[in-house]
C-alpha cells in the first residue's frame, strides 16, 4: 500500500540545535501512529514539520506523494487537519462559530450537519452559543477538536482520506474526555484517515495506536507495534523509570511505574 504520508531523513536544526535529527516515518491510510517521548525530545517539532507547519532544515516530507511544501495554503488545509498544542482564542466567538471555522469557505448551510455531529462527538451540543473564552480549557480544546474534525470532513468529501494531527490532544481533559477523543481519533482511522498523535500518556498510546514511534533527543529510538516498542528496558533506559507491564483480558500492555532511577545511574 502506498503511504499517504512520508518523511525521509528530516531533520530540524535552529540556532545551531538540532531538535530533530535524521528521521525516517511511514504512515499507510488508516494508521494510528502514537509519538511518545520525555520531555524536549523533538515530538512537537516533528509533528509540525509533517503537518507542513515547519520546513526541514534536511531532509523531506511527502503528503500523498508530492512534496508537503508544494501545497498551496488552502489546498494543504483540505488534505491534512491539525490540532495544535496551545490554541488560544481571546475574541468572544461562540463554541459553534469557532467550530465552523473547520469548514473554511464551504457555505454555512451546507456545513451545519457536520458542525452538529462534531459538537455531538466532543460532548459539546448545549455549548454551542457560549462564548469560547467563558469555557474551562478542557472544554475549549474540545471545541477546537471539533473544528479540526468539521475541517477535515470537509477536505475528505473532496479529496478522500487525509491526515489527523494531533498534538498533545489530551493534556486538559479529563479522563473520560481524553478517552473519548482517543477513540474519536481512532474512529476516523477506521475509516482510512492517517492519524498521528503526540501523546504523554504511554498507556493511552498502547490502547488505542497500532504504532508507537519512540522519539529520544530528537532522534527516533523504536518505531514498532506497541508489544516489542515499549517495553520495561526501553522505558528505564530512555524515561529513566523502573516500571511493570501487565495485560488487560484483550491482551493490551499497560504500564505501571515502580521507581524512578538514581539521578547517577547510567542512562545507556
Amino acid at each position: 500500500m502506498t503511504a499517504l504520508l512520508e518523511a525521509r531523513s528530516a531533520s530540524m536544526t535552529i540556532g545551531g540545535a538540532t531538535l530533530v535529527d535524521d528521521v525516517d516515518l511511514s504512515v499507510q491510510p488508516g494508521e494510528m501512529v502514537a509519538i511518545v517521548g520525555p520531555n524536549g525530545a523533538g515530538k512537537s517539532t516533528l509533528l509540525r514539520m509533517l503537518s507542513g507547519d515547519l520546513r526541514p532544515t534536511k531532509g523531506r516530507v511527502a503528503l500523498k506523494q508530492r512534496d508537503i511544501d508544494a501545497y498551496p495554503p488552502r489546498l494543504l488545509a483540505h488534505h491534512r487537519a491539525m490540532l495544535s498544542q496551545h490554541v488560544n482564542v481571546t475574541f468572544p466567538f461562540t463554541v459553534e462559530e469557532i467550530v465552523h471555522m473547520g469548514a473554511g469557505d464551504s457555505g454555512r448551510a451546507s456545513a451545519q450537519r457536520l458542525v452538529d455531529a462534531a459538537l455531538i462527538e466532543v460532548d459539546l451540543t448545549h455549548f454551542g452559543q457560549r462564548q469560547l473564552p467563558t469555557l474551562s480549557g478542557g472544554e475549549q480544546q474540545r471545541a477546537h477538536f471539533a473544528r479540526v474534525l468539521v475541517q477535515l470532513a470537509c477536505g475528505e468529501a473532496q479529496h478522500g482520506p487525509g491526515l489527523l494531527l494531533l498534538d498533545e490532544p489530551t493534556s486538559s481533559l479529563d479522563m473520560r474526555h481524553q478517552i473519548d477523543l482517543v477513540e474519536t481519533a481512532k474512529r476516523r482511522a477506521q475509516n482510512g484517515t492517517a492519524v498521528i498523535a503526540v501523546l504523554h500518556d504511554l498507556n493511552l498510546a498502547m490502547r488505542f495506536a497500532d504504532r508507537i514511534v519512540l522519539l529520544h533527543r530528537g532522534r527516533l529510538a523504536v518505531d514498532g507495534g506497541r508489544a516489542e516498542a515499549v517495553t520495561a528496558e526501553t522505558i528505564r533506559r530512555i524515561f529513566e523509570v523502573d516500571v511493570r507491564i501487565d495485560y488487560t483480558d484483550q491482551g493490551v500492555p499497560f504500564l505501571l511505574p515502580q521507581t524512578m532511577r538514581p539521578a547517577s545511574a547510567p542512562t545507556a
